[in-house]
């Protein structure tokens, strides 16, 4: 054979060798490659209603693709049954009550407005130091001070409003809370807001679809005031929770656009989302919180049961119910494993990190024990016993296993369980901060009159100032 034929050979065998090893250097850094992080957050929805929760007259096509396409919780919790801490144990991954934030809002008329502690670290502090872009889009409700403010809290961008709710359409002069801001500087929009912050979370993910992200997508709906756009309330004109449905069409509508957006750019397999409603559904925006007895603000199931959803088709197999015990707290823990982040020794998360369970078929409770507190109110749960305690009145137990409505006490009857959970609930709290802020009195007399009554399988009398004064009155 010819000289040059054994040359051309060995040219053709060393391209192959080549080309084989940029395929093999291409496919690791593909299996290698970080997930993009995004949590989607709805505000008061209730337990019900969702379409992969089982509502009926509530339509939520997109949510439901979502959960079809990964992991369905059904004894999912949040830290909180009220917005603003709820926000601050996700966010840090701790029980807020380690750094005084206990009770709603951010601060009252003696302390000032403190937020989240200095020194508390939060995901985005993290993902952003190990190469991931951040933005925090829709409601902060976490401080208003410049410390802070989203940019100072570890987002490369904020694009949405300081406080707790707002209008829904354009504002002639919002306040500082209520404006919604890109970096500290207003942002004038036309239209509705869920599709402006939809608009944001999609156009985010196009300038970053070459670098892993971290997304924080808080929206306000379905928190009132209960507005949607007119041609969504013509869809539902003889809807019985006519404004409720058209806010989360509108809701569920921009989560599509965001998760169409993903495949269409081939980063839909990669991305770690999560779906849940920062506490239960609210007594005034028309929200189902199904067979779950309570709602947003009280220590029943209906106030800190939420809907969640973990999806990740790269990692974790779709179409999957998981019924241990899980907390909004684990989705730090849970990200940074699957970013393959190593934890500080200073960090101390109160999450656990729910792959295990997800994807080596780990079997039990991610969690032995939740905690809730907020002032005058505390709970606890250790595997299906829950005790409710509420200053100077007492506490009453359940067991959630046969009882979910919660009607039957048990704590006269298995006074060893009571014993249990007291002193787990008393040691939990010697770990705690005092609070550094407390609530508007009225506010905190009404919760209280709410749990009392619901502890006693009462009729609450009422459940806002309105409905006191007149009851007062009569």
């Amino acid at each position: 054979m010819p000289k040059y034929v054994y040359q051309i050979i060995a040219i053709v065998l060393l391209f192959s060798c080549i080309h084989r090893s940029k395929e093999a250097s291409v496919e690791e850094s593909n299996e290698n490659s970080k997930p993009n992080i995004i949590v989607i957050i709805a505000d008061d929805a209730g337990y019900m209603d969702f379409g992969f929760m089982g509502s009926k007259d509530l339509d939520t096509p997109e949510i439901d693709k979502l959960a079809m396409g990964g992991v369905i919780f059904t004894d999912a919790h949040v830290s909180a049954t009220v917005c603003a801490p709820s926000r601050a144990g996700l966010i840090t991954g701790k029980y807020q009550q380690r750094f005084g934030f206990e009770a709603n809002g951010t601060g009252d008329e003696h302390s000032g407005d403190i937020g989240l502690s200095d020194d508390v670290v939060t995901m985005a502090d993290v993902f952003k130091k190990n190469d991931y872009k951040t933005i925090a889009i829709g409601k902060w409700h976490l401080g208003a001070t410049e410390t802070d403010h989203p940019n100072k809290r570890g987002f490369d961008e904020f694009y949405g409003f300081l406080g707790g709710s707002r209008s829904y359409f354009p504002l002639e002069n919002p306040s500082e809370n209520h404006m919604i801001q890109q970096n500290g500087n207003p942002v004038r929009f036309t239209g509705y807001l869920t599709d402006i912050l939809g608009d944001r979370s999609v156009s985010f993910v196009e300038e970053n679809q070459n670098e892993p992200f971290f997304m924080y997508l808080a929206y306000n709906a379905v928190h009132t005031p209960m507005q949607a756009k007119k041609e969504d309330l013509e869809k539902y004109k003889d809807h019985p929770r006519q404004h409720l449905a058209a806010m989360t069409w509108s809701l569920d509508e921009n989560i599509g656009k965001l998760r169409r957006k993903l495949k269409e750019l081939d980063l839909l397999d990669n991305t770690l989302i999560y779906f849940l409603s920062d506490n239960g559904g609210a007594d005034n925006n028309d929200s189902n919180n199904g067979h779950l007895k309570g709602w947003k603000g009280n220590k029943f199931e209906g106030g800190h049961r939420v809907p969640f959803i973990v999806s990740w088709p790269k990692k974790i197999k779709g179409t999957q119910t998981f019924n241990g015990l899980t907390s909004s707290l684990d989705i730090f823990s849970t990200s940074m494993a699957a970013g393959n982040i190593s934890q500080d020794s200073n960090l101390n998360l109160d999450g656990v990190n729910l792959l295990p369970y997800l994807i080596e078929d780990k079997k039990g409770n991610p969690h032995e024990a939740l905690y809730w507190r907020k002032l005058q109110e505390a709970a606890i749960r250790v595997g299906p016993k829950k005790l409710i305690r509420l200053e100077d009145f007492g506490s009453t137990m359940y067991n959630l296993k046969n009882d979910i409505k919660e009607t039957i006490d048990i704590s006269k009857i298995d006074t060893l369980g009571l014993e249990d959970l007291t002193g787990k609930l008393s040691s939990w709290e010697k770990e705690m901060s005092s609070p550094l802020w407390k609530e508007d009195d009225e506010w905190m007399e009404i919760t209280y009159h709410i749990h009392k009554y619901l502890m006693l399988n009462k009729p609450v009398l009422y459940k806002n100032p309105i409905e006191k004064k007149i009851v007062k009155n009569k």
